[in-house]
């Protein structure tokens, strides 16, 4: 007698569906950010770097609202009226998003290039055969976290300024003009400067290489700006990455600015090509 089974008959149109390609990308795109987020939760160093940015943050917008209020004290009264003129209370509250950018471009650069470092991606690669899902799924995850730490922080940072300026009677409101927008702003701010960090990571897959080419862009390249004759400079210093997405951040707008969403989307300009062109050699170069 054969052992082998006795073929069963499926009745028409009860046949199980294949899953198309698209259905089993997204598939394989859910599964790569769970699994990405149990990484970045579980890693002592990323709960420490996020921790790090948020109170930064808080601490030194706090600080930078409390030496303003205790310099607009000494003015005399004259002086005090022009600072009350021209002030603006909404940058100076979310000020401490520029040192917070520091923790969080380097975890940017540290999402991609760490796997490279110690040799973990070719069971990443193994794991995640479409390479281009394996950046995506970074990428969301990444920002995800950081929009959070963002949003809470700018505007706890907010209402930690203006109790600090309303000493002097010089805080403002969320309902004032170009307020929200600033607040909201700070929060954006920070997840687009770490995609900028983790597409130059994706590029340059060191750590060391992706902090200095990020910090460059960031630092570097306006203090050369700065020293090229006119008009050249300023053209060139307002669409700079730190400079176009710090438009977002001040109220009135600023004369040597991009107009605010004009900036923010040059900002976001710069994190997509450096995105695009990190998962495209992600996907052609060996691990």
């Amino acid at each position: 007698m054969s052992d082998a089974p006795a073929a069963v008959r499926i009745p028409a149109g009860t046949a199980p569906a294949v899953p198309s390609a698209e259905r089993s990308g997204l598939a394989e795109l859910r599964d790569t950010v769970a699994a990405e987020w149990m990484k970045l939760r579980t890693l002592r160093s990323s709960s420490i770097t996020l921790v790090a940015a948020f109170v930064s943050m808080l601490g030194i917008s706090a600080l930078i609202c409390w030496a303003f209020a205790h310099h607009y004290a000494s003015l005399p009264p004259l002086e005090q009226a022009v600072e009350r003129v021209t002030l603006d209370a909404s940058f100076i509250s979310v000020s401490g998003i520029f040192l917070a950018q520091l923790p969080i471009g380097v975890l940017g650069v540290l999402t991609m290039s760490s796997e490279f470092a110690t040799g973990l991606v070719r069971a990443t690669f193994a794991a995640v055969p479409r390479r281009m899902t394996l950046v995506a799924a970074k990428a969301i995850v990444f920002a995800a976290v950081s929009l959070v730490i963002g949003m809470v922080g700018s505007f706890a940072s907010f209402a930690i300024g203006q109790a600090v300026l309303s000493s002097q009677g010089i805080q403002t409101t969320l309902g004032a003009p170009g307020v929200l927008r600033v607040v909201i702003g700070g929060g954006l701010y920070l997840p687009v400067l770490g995609l900028l960090g983790l597409g130059l990571g994706a590029m340059i897959r060191r750590t060391a290489g992706g902090v200095a080419a990020l910090f460059g862009l960031l630092l570097v390249l306006p203090v050369i700006a700065s020293v090229l004759p006119a008009p050249w400079g300023p053209d060139i210093q307002e669409y700079l990455p730190n400079q176009a997405g710090s438009a977002l951040l001040h109220a009135s707008g600023a004369s040597d600015l991009l107009a605010p969403w004009t900036g923010f989307g040059v900002f976001c300009a710069y994190a997509a090509v450096a995105l695009a062109v990190g998962a495209l050699l992600v996907q052609r170069r060996d691990a």
